[in-house]
Order: C-alpha cells, then structure tokens, then sequence
C-alpha cells in the first residue's frame, strides 16, 4: 500500500515507535495523522508535529478505541491504516500477580482486538485497508525474562495471523512488527538487555521498514532481519532452539 492521501490513526503515538510512525508516514503524504495515547502533554506535540488529530485514550477499554476511530473519521474521513502499536512493560512469570497477567492481555491482545472491530467493518465495505499490529520478536521467538509477556505478544502474533487469511482476500491487509530492541522509554526503562543482542536500532529506522514492508504487503515486518533467522531455526529443531535459550538465559540472567 501506499500512504500518500491515507487516513491513518497510531495508538501508543506520544513517543517512540509510534511518534516515528507518524513522522514518516506524513513524510509518505498522509492525508490525516490521528495519534493515540495516555501521555497527554507528549501527544499534543507529535499531532502538531504532523499537523494531526491528537486523541486521548485508552486502548485497554473498547468505548474509547471507538471514540478514537469516530473522531479520528470526523476529521478525516475513512480509516485506511490502523497502527495498533500500544504496549507497556509489566513482566512477570507465572507466579505474578492476575493484574500483571490482566494488563498484558488487554494492551497486548484486546486492543488489537477491539481495534478490528471497530475499523474491519468499514474497510471490508470500502474493499480496502492496511492494519498494522505491533507484537515483537518476543511473540514469534520467546522471551527469558518473562512469561507474560512472551505469552502475549505470541498470541497478539496469532490473531493478525488469523487476520491475515480472513481478511486479506477481500482487501483488507495485515502486517505484524516485530521488533527486537528499538531505542524508546519502554527499552530505557528497562536497560539494554538481551533483546538488544542483534543491536539496538532507532524509531526511524523501524519506521522505515514499517513503510517498506507495507509497500510490499508482507506480514512479517523484521527491521532486525536475523529474527527471520532464528524463527527458522526454531521451526526446524525445537529441542535444540530451546537449549540456545536457555545458555542466552544464563549468559544474562545467571
């Protein structure tokens, strides 16, 4: 797809992955930019950056993703690409609290789920669209640190999947980011761990695979390409994949 004259909303837009997005995208020649996000104040300025719509919400709660598709459609028009790209950091494993798990799940999962329904419909009248969903090469890969979140970025993975052979027959494309580490608050706040083994590449970066990828209607949208390396190797002997995982786990944790 190309973006010129597309309408386009980006949740998790304040900053980072999301704040790049909406840079490059105008720099495609969007016809509307609707950033999304909690950070209020960080919002405003990326929307007057890209001379867009900023709309306060929160994804975790259907009503106010269909309060973001509606005004982000009274201002622009029809919603051609929806950038589902909200995440947080809330690791724990199995013993973590239901409330770590809950928070996962919901921006992880049910936000790309409440984004579909609100946008599919449309895009299927319309027999074009372009959905974007952020997971992480932690969903197609694993992660040593943290059942929650590798469990649901896997399955954010499995629903564009899903996605993808419904829908993109009848003119509604699908792609998947999954990124390993991308410089944001997220990866600051969290230091430069393993997911940052393959090198730790900037927004823009990742914001230019997002386009090219797009423009070639892939799924798989890799800005660190060794990770279509590894999924291989995992599919073709799995016992000795996890063995590799378990000596990355030792060489960074202990």
């Amino acid at each position: 797809m190309k973006l010129s004259g597309k309408n386009i909303i980006i949740t998790g837009g304040a900053s980072g992955i999301g704040h790049a997005l909406a840079v490059r995208f105008r720099a495609e020649g969007a016809a509307g930019i609707t950033v999304a996000d909690l950070q209020e104040d960080k919002l405003a300025e990326v929307a007057r950056e890209v001379d867009g719509l900023a709309v306060p919400c929160d994804v975790s709660k259907e009503s106010e993703i269909q309060n973001l598709v509606a005004r982000a459609e009274a201002a622009h028009g029809p919603v051609d690409v929806f950038c589902s790209n909200a995440g947080l950091v809330r690791y724990g494993w199995e013993e973590a609290p239901d409330e770590i798990w809950e928070a996962n799940w919901r921006i992880h999962v049910m936000a790309h789920v409440y984004a579909v329904r609100a946008v599919v419909p449309g895009m299927l009248e319309r027999g074009s669209g372009y959905l974007v969903n952020t997971a992480s090469a932690a969903g197609l890969l694993s992660q040593i640190d943290s059942s929650s979140y590798a469990t649901t970025k896997h399955a954010a993975v499995a629903f564009a999947e899903t996605l993808a052979i419904r829908y993109a027959d009848k003119g509604v494309k699908v792609s998947v980011l999954c990124p390993q580490s991308v410089r944001t608050a997220m990866t600051t706040t969290r230091g430069e761990a393993v997911s940052s083994v393959d090198g730790m590449i900037e927004p823009e970066a990742l914001a230019d695979c997002v386009v090219e990828t797009m423009d070639k209607e892939e799924f798989l949208i890799l800005p660190h390409p060794q990770v279509r390396e590894y999924l291989q190797r995992k599919a073709t002997d799995y016992d000795r994949w996890l063995r590799g995982m378990r000596r990355l786990r030792d060489k960074f944790l202990g």
